[in-house]
């Protein structure tokens, strides 16, 4: 299915190089021939003061990927999405999406949190339509609203208001305002945290349907690492600085996800994975660790009669 973007979204975007959007030529080099929604980041760094929370990071993410980003509290994830979001800048490098850099708040850029940030007066409907770009004709309006609220499955409460509805569903109908505007890129920080068990695996399954009938590309920042495994095609794990050598970026690794999607959570080379990502966390997976009361010793011939 295709992305539907309003006509006054697409109008604007093609009124200028940039997409109307607040980008200028970039100090990394204006790239034309860019894909819509691909996002490069060329020797980052942002510090408050003296302090480094990012530093040296080189990445480049693919349109129509979903990355996700993990790693300790305070190595600068949510800085990077704000980064990319546009609401703060680099202290050093810079970031290009679809060919221009990203300069103030963009756009083609949309965010949604680990909390619904929903208007508790408006209805569900209402606060959608929020997402929506300025000037869009109010039936084609209407229209990509009932689009979203029936892909996230919520045209049956429409018209609730959100003190009348589960988390889930209120975060479900966080995730619809951001794609209003038919964004090139979707920002999720730890957009699920917040939520149950069980209520946060259905809504990593619609995440994924959301993104294969309107495939943007989605950098996911989430302390879950079966998580990331389960959504991404790549996971980014972030070192924090303070820890770091000089010589050391804000990367500290790069996982490809073999598998493709939809996955499944018992698939033992996801299990591999989040032992090797865990390990990497400081946090032993104790896998193959014997199980408490067993002992182990080494094998002998007999074993094997």
């Amino acid at each position: 299915m295709t992305t539907t973007v309003p006509a006054d979204a697409r109008a604007r975007r093609a009124a200028s190089p940039s997409g109307g959007s607040p980008r200028d030529e970039s100090p990394i080099g204006a790239d034309p021939s860019a894909e819509r929604g691909a996002l490069r980041l060329a020797g980052v760094g942002r510090a408050f003061g003296p302090a480094e929370v990012l530093r040296g990071l080189d990445l480049e993410v693919r349109a129509g990927e979903i990355l996700a980003v993990i790693g300790p509290s305070g190595c600068g994830k949510s800085t990077l999405l704000r980064l990319v979001a546009g609401l703060d800048a680099p202290s050093a490098g810079g970031i290009r999406l679809g060919g221009t850099t990203i300069r103030g708040v963009d756009e083609s850029t949309a965010v949604a949190f680990q909390e619904p940030r929903l208007l508790p007066w408006r209805t569900l409907e209402a606060n959608v339509a929020l997402g929506l770009p300025r000037g869009t004709a109010r039936a084609e309006g209407r229209e990509r609203v009932r689009h979203l609220l029936q892909l996230v499955g919520l045209e049956h409460a429409a018209s609730q208001r959100p003190r009348e509805v589960s988390g889930g569903m209120a975060q479900r109908a966080s995730l619809a305002r951001a794609l209003a505007r038919g964004p090139e890129v979707l920002l999720l920080d730890e957009p699920f945290g917040a939520l149950d068990a069980l209520t946060r695996l259905r809504m990593q399954d619609l995440l994924l349907e959301i993104h294969a009938a309107e495939p943007t590309t989605v950098l996911v920042v989430t302390h879950d690492v079966e998580e990331a495994l389960f959504l991404a095609d790549r996971v980014v794990q972030l070192r924090t600085l303070r820890r770091a050598a000089p010589e050391e970026g804000s990367i500290a690794r790069v996982i490809d996800v073999p598998s493709p999607r939809p996955r499944d959570r018992a698939d033992a080379a996801l299990a591999a994975l989040r032992s090797e990502l865990l390990d990497g966390l400081g946090v032993p997976s104790h896998h193959g660790t014997p199980a408490p009361g067993t002992t182990t010793r080494p094998t002998t011939p007999e074993d094997h009669a």
